[in-house]
């Protein structure tokens, strides 16, 4: 199984990459080279990513505060932008031992979930975009802090489920892959997932890495299709988040990582309610301007 998930994964990620390379050069986005500002957020973020604090939180959050880009287009480029880095941090973490068909299986559903719901928010409007990025948001800080103060109860020491257990696994993948295309992070979710299931949680980084590799090769196809991304700023994701990867897995490894969490949820919080003020400021303006 581990090698099917190494072949495939190779072979998605050449077809990723040709596929962005050929739609970069007919049409892309805002700045087509990635600023200081783009290289210094993929490398913290994606650093952080492979320690296990996720980076869809932070990145959201760089560019909404210091607008870095657009709402409508943050999506895509966040999906775009770190899903060679997501493809390193597979090759990497999927030396953990975690029972193959319950890795493959859940690894599947992720990426068929990101598949369809990246089809659908890549051709959202840029209002929804916003309510929707706001309210994953705050249902993934739920998760975190849920994480944190320790309320969900669960947890074991196996490898693998099967049963009912898998085919609520893979139900539960399903879902975080379709909203992973909206800007939710996948790792808080899915070590709950893994939490309730019972397993080991360290069986939850092959899982988490493979399956965000998998999301990102085959949902940001969608996103580069309509050319809903920053060219640039992906490309910032990318060219310095690799090198955060390598950089936390081999030479870091491992830092404490409470205070960091804490902080993301805290972070979590203030993007959603900035992207939920910015809706509604703007639908008021709309308004407004339609009645004079």
């Amino acid at each position: 199984m581990k090698t099917a998930i190494y072949l495939s994964l190779g072979i998605l990620t050449i077809i990723f990459c040709v596929y962005w390379y050929r739609t970069a050069r007919q049409h892309a986005v805002g700045p087509r080279k990635p600023t200081a500002a783009d290289l210094a957020v993929g490398f913290v973020t994606i650093f952080l990513d492979t320690l296990g604090i996720g980076c869809f939180a932070t990145i959201t959050f760089c560019y909404k505060q210091w607008n870095m880009v657009r709402d409508e287009l943050i999506p895509g480029t966040m999906n775009i932008g770190v899903t060679l880095a997501a493809v390193a941090e597979a090759y990497i973490y999927l030396t953990v031992d975690v029972e193959p068909v319950t890795l493959g299986a859940l690894i599947a559903a992720a990426a068929i979930g990101s598949w369809l719901g990246a089809g659908i928010v890549a051709h959202w409007p840029r209002r929804k975009i916003q309510i929707g990025m706001g309210a994953v948001l705050l249902l993934t800080s739920g998760f975190g802090l849920a994480r944190q103060l320790g309320v969900l109860q669960g947890g074991g020491d196996a490898l693998g489920v099967t049963g009912i257990k898998l085919a609520l696994g893979v139900a539960a993948t399903f879902m975080l892959g379709a909203l992973m295309t909206l800007g939710i992070g996948f790792f808080a979710p899915c070590m709950m997932v893994i939490f309730l299931l019972g397993m080991n949680l360290k069986t939850a980084f092959p899982i988490m890495m493979a399956s965000t590799a998998f999301v990102g090769t085959v949902g940001s196809i969608q996103f580069l299709r309509t050319a809903r991304y920053q060219l640039g700023s992906a490309l910032g994701l990318t060219i310095a988040g690799i090198p955060g990867v390598f950089i936390a897995a081999y030479i870091v490894k491992e830092i404490p990582l409470d205070y960091l969490r804490w902080m993301v949820i805290l972070i979590l919080v203030y993007t959603a309610i900035m992207m939920l003020r910015t809706a509604a400021r703007e639908r008021a303006f709309a308004e407004k301007s339609v009645t004079v």
